[in-house]
């Protein structure tokens, strides 16, 4: 009877049909010769559960409104903290934007280095597409007099904010069709503020976005602009994303590594893993007496697009989870008196009963809170929660490491069996 408790909670927090998640269990417990997995995770989480609960001076009983507002008042308490830290007074313009690039800096202890698109090879490909938004935006009538005079770094990164899409991917990123691994080269990640002039131009992008800061993976960039909203949660957001770049990063460099092994498909695999492609079509069945537990390799979060996605029942594993779970490691080492409160709950979460008397699912990610947020709570986040439990659960049976390595090497087939 307990098992079938066990089973049923985190098969419908995993949103997994009841009876799937017990014959995958199973196979898993064969495989690996660990038993009583699912049950360990849930008693796991009803204990860390109940540790927060107490700790925001609440019980089971709260409603799910007052977690939801308690988890809320955390974040935003732990906002204030973070931004003393930081050692300004707000986040407002450049010098805020390089105070906290610094303070990243300072705190991550990850690798720094990667494998990624030379500079050369960088200027080439916008002599051949210039691009020509950007230097309308900067006054600019012939492409080598901006390269001569701006940053190479802050061109890539305008692209991502002032080129049309369209033309990125159709006629720009084209051209990666021609990459091979002597185009690419070993040298560190370049974290840093775009100047101030790019904020006029950007400004559209971070209010529709609600996002100051992105990287380019295949040059090993990590940028801000230098534009801030003004709302609750904001530095907390924003240094949890530069970790989590960082960490994201370092783990595709270490991919296209692996990529150039194999020069003949090198660029295919290489612009795939920028789309962030995922495998479209279920795969085959098979027959039952052969038949592996496999896993999906999910690059990305498909709930943010479409909750039914039919890929988000499936046994899964998700690098941007893991990136996750670093970057809330590193927060919690900043302050650990405070910020020890997300210590392990990243894939954490519970069922609470609202007004209406109905159920709703509360999660404890600090992506999930921090980004509920700053989005002014017109959304909730649950997304990261449940990606970093099927994490959860294929480390309980094999190893963090397993993880990250069978992720990163069959992200581009997008699946693999155990």
């Amino acid at each position: 009877m307990q098992s079938r408790i066990c089973n049923d909670k985190i098969a419908k927090m995993l949103k997994m049909p009841k009876m799937g998640l017990f014959r995958l269990s199973q196979m898993l417990e064969t495989i690996s010769g660990r038993t009583e997995v699912i049950e360990r995770i849930f008693f796991e989480n009803e204990q860390l559960v109940s540790e927060k609960l107490v700790s925001l001076g609440m019980s089971h009983e709260a409603s799910a409104q007052e977690v939801y507002d308690a988890l809320v008042s955390k974040v935003e308490a732990d906002d204030l903290l973070l931004l003393g830290l930081v050692g300004h007074a707000s986040l407002r313009g450049y010098e805020a934007s390089q105070a906290v690039v610094a303070f990243v800096k300072g705190i991550y202890g990850g690798s720094r280095r990667g494998f990624f698109l030379k500079h050369e090879k960088a200027r080439e490909l916008l002599v051949k597409e210039p691009p020509k938004k950007i230097m309308a935006a900067l006054g600019y009538d012939d492409v080598h007099t901006l390269l001569e005079k701006e940053d190479l770094a802050e061109i890539y990164s305008a692209l991502r904010f002032l080129e049309d899409e369209t033309w990125q991917n159709t006629v720009f990123f084209a051209q990666y069709k021609s990459l091979s691994p002597d185009d690419f080269e070993e040298r560190d990640v370049e974290m840093k503020a775009l100047g101030e002039k790019w904020a006029a131009v950007a400004e559209k992008f971070v209010a529709k976005k609600y996002h100051n800061v992105s990287h380019l993976k295949e040059l090993g960039v990590i940028f801000v602009i230098p534009i801030f909203l003004g709302i609750s949660g904001e530095t907390l957001r924003l240094v949890s994303l530069l970790l989590h770049y960082f960490h994201e990063v370092a783990y595709y460099a270490q991919a296209f590594r692996d990529a150039a092994k194999k020069p003949e498909t090198f660029a295919e695999n290489i612009i795939s893993m920028l789309r962030g492609d995922v495998i479209e079509h279920r795969l085959p069945e098979t027959l039952p007496e052969v038949t592996r537990p496999r896993f999906l390799v999910v690059q990305r979060y498909l709930a943010k697009l479409d909750e039914n996605d039919w890929r988000l029942t499936e046994p899964r594993v998700n690098p941007e989870a893991l990136h996750w779970q670093r970057a809330e490691e590193d927060v919690m080492q900043i302050d650990n008196k405070n910020m020890s409160f997300w210590n392990g709950t990243g894939w954490v979460g519970d069922f609470f009963k609202t007004d209406l008397g109905e159920e709703s699912f509360m999660s404890f990610n600090l992506g999930d809170v921090v980004m509920t947020l700053v989005k002014r709570k017109s959304i909730r986040y649950l997304y990261h929660e449940q990606e970093a439990l099927w994490n959860k659960l294929f480390i309980e049976y094999f190893g963090v490491r397993k993880l990250e390595d069978m992720s990163r090497k069959n992200i581009v087939k997008g699946w693999f069996e155990v």
